[in-house]
């Protein structure tokens, strides 16, 4: 990613290389169509969506995986079983870059968000 800070999530993608920024583009649209009344920005110099003035969630891309943002208990209830195969730390799960995106995993995860 440049060391210019994004200001939109357009500018943060296309600061990787282009093979992420398919996969950051098509978690976006992921998010988007589970989300399609949430706002986009950037908080935490993440991508961010928004509703009701509350973030919904972030996501972001690193050198060897796409990490997704909060993990909350709801969604380690529901799903802890499927996010146990994915690395994380505390309020994230990380899906890694050498393998194919669980775009349908994440639908769920932005559903559940919704809920909470």
């Amino acid at each position: 990613m440049s060391a210019n800070k994004p200001k939109t999530i357009d500018e943060y993608i296309a600061g990787f290389p282009k093979e992420t920024q398919v996969i950051l583009e098509a978690v976006r649209k992921t998010i988007r169509e589970a989300a399609p009344e949430a706002g986009e920005t950037i908080s935490y110099d993440m991508p961010t969506f928004t509703l009701g003035g509350s973030y919904l969630i972030y996501f972001a891309g690193w050198k060897k995986h796409i990490a997704l943002y909060p993990v909350s208990g709801k969604l380690l209830e529901e799903l802890g079983e499927e996010l146990s195969q994915y690395k994380g730390s505390k309020g994230s799960v990380h899906f890694p870059l050498d393998k194919p995106m669980p775009l349908d995993l994440i639908t769920r995860i932005v559903k559940i968000r919704l809920q909470d």
